[in-house]
């Protein structure tokens, strides 16, 4: 993988609980050239276990970055994958890794891409898969369909390779955009001006006040909209506080 796409993927690991599977994390990576590493919270860090399970990828580990929160990790990300072993209520775009890779690669040609992985006990919380616009889900056994955290970060970077090489020498169709794609932090922006106003209308009745926002969500995820669309909804949803100002 050429490094100026590498260097748009990142990997998020969100409140790793054991040092060795930040290095085991760290190896899978580097093999298969992604070198890109972002830790959310994590339990131990840095951690001599951790260097020893990174083998010849301590270089990862050198630059690795740390935050205390997941909106800052991806909040200049214009793309943002979540990884969850489980089904949700609310229906979500999800595909398995070897489908979510070329559009991965895609988004990365534009844009930064973040792909997250949850506590290795209880993975992403539905609040964190809210900030995604894609889940992939790893098609394992229903019999056991539990996987290390470097295991599963090791299957998605595989399949990230092996696109990028099915690729080379063929268009990766690249989208035809005039703006840049707004950044998950621009989006979050959106979401809270929109929700504060529907609460000022009193709008979002209580006890359907989360279902309606994820709703909104979802729906703003699958358009993803760019920098200009997000600034032209925020400056409607202004001029609609103005006027209520007025009245």
């Amino acid at each position: 993988m050429n490094s100026s796409l590498a260097q748009r993927i990142r990997i998020v690991l969100v409140e790793p609980s054991h040092p060795g599977n930040i290095g085991a994390a760290a190896r899978a990576m580097k093999t298969m050239g992604l070198s890109k590493l972002v830790l959310v919270r994590p339990k131990r860090f840095p951690d001599p276990q951790a260097e020893w399970r990174a083998a010849g990828a301590r270089d990862v580990l050198e630059r690795v970055s740390t935050t205390s929160n997941l909106r800052e990790a991806i909040s200049d990300a214009t793309f943002v994958v979540g990884t969850t072993a489980r089904a949700r209520r609310m229906a979500w775009r999800q595909l398995s890794p070897r489908l979510a890779a070329p559009e991965i690669l895609v988004k990365a040609e534009h844009g930064e891409v973040a792909v997250i992985f949850g506590r290795e006990a209880d993975g992403l919380s539905n609040d964190e898969l809210d900030l995604c616009h894609l889940h992939v889900c790893i098609p394992a056994s229903s019999a056991y369909g539990s996987l290390n955290l470097a295991m599963a970060v090791q299957v998605v970077c595989y399949e990230l390779r092996c696109a990028y090489l099915e690729g080379q020498g063929e268009a990766m169709h690249p989208l035809a955009w005039d703006r840049p794609r707004a950044t998950s932090e621009q989006v979050e922006h959106l979401f809270a001006h929109l929700e504060s106003l529907a609460n000022s209308l009193e709008f979002l009745p209580g006890e359907h006040h989360t279902v309606v926002m994820r709703r909104i969500r979802r729906m703003i995820g699958r358009i993803e909209p760019d920098v200009t669309e997000v600034s032209m909804l925020r400056g409607i949803l202004s001029a609609i506080e103005k006027q209520i100002h007025r009245a």
